[in-house]
């Protein structure tokens, strides 16, 4: 079995990437009530701030911030990814190895993590979490898609509405790699 070598530091900030096993389908932005609602029992339970986060159809990107002292993320992801699955109905094609351990087969098992180290690099995860329904060719403007804590950004006046323009004025030549 792989070991996988995460960054525990107390009180740290965190960009997260979770995706779902099936990445064709889009069940994040289909049941956004159930989602929210994973992370807010969680963050009842185990508090912490979300920075920014951004949903889109098959996966998602977050920045975080625990509190002082705490180091334990991976409790929070495994609260989030299970109390989300719990709330869909079953039925989703499970791998063998997951039908053995009782798993469903909603997410990938693992995610990525990265460990912010100072404020540009907090900076330049924040704005890469905004622009991203706009950087998979799901929106032309950041402002236009729903699932983003952008528009909360917004009111408190950290980012204008505008934002990164419109992807259109480029030549729609934007984004990852086909």
């Amino acid at each position: 079995m792989t070991t996988y070598r995460r960054n525990f530091i107390a009180g740290g900030s965190f960009f997260f990437t979770l995706n779902l096993a099936e990445r064709r389908l889009r069940l994040l932005v289909q049941h956004i009530d159930e989602l929210r609602s994973a992370f807010r029992e969680t963050r009842q339970r185990h508090p912490f701030t979300i920075d920014a986060v951004v949903v889109l159809p098959d996966h998602l990107h977050t920045v975080w911030t625990l509190p002082e002292g705490d180091a334990d993320f991976a409790t929070r992801w495994r609260l989030i990814k299970s109390t989300f699955s719990r709330s869909l109905p079953t039925g989703e094609r499970i791998s063998d190895s997951r039908a053995a351990k009782g798993e469903r087969g909603i997410w990938q098992r693992r995610y990525w993590e990265h460990t912010i180290r100072d404020d540009q690099d907090f900076t330049r995860h924040v704005d890469y979490v905004h622009i991203n329904p706009v950087k998979h060719g799901l929106v032309p403007r950041v402002r236009d898609w729903p699932y983003s804590s952008f528009h909360r950004m917004v009111k408190l006046g950290i980012y204008p509405e505008d934002w990164a323009g419109d992807v259109r004025d480029y030549g729609g030549d934007f984004g990852e790699r086909p």
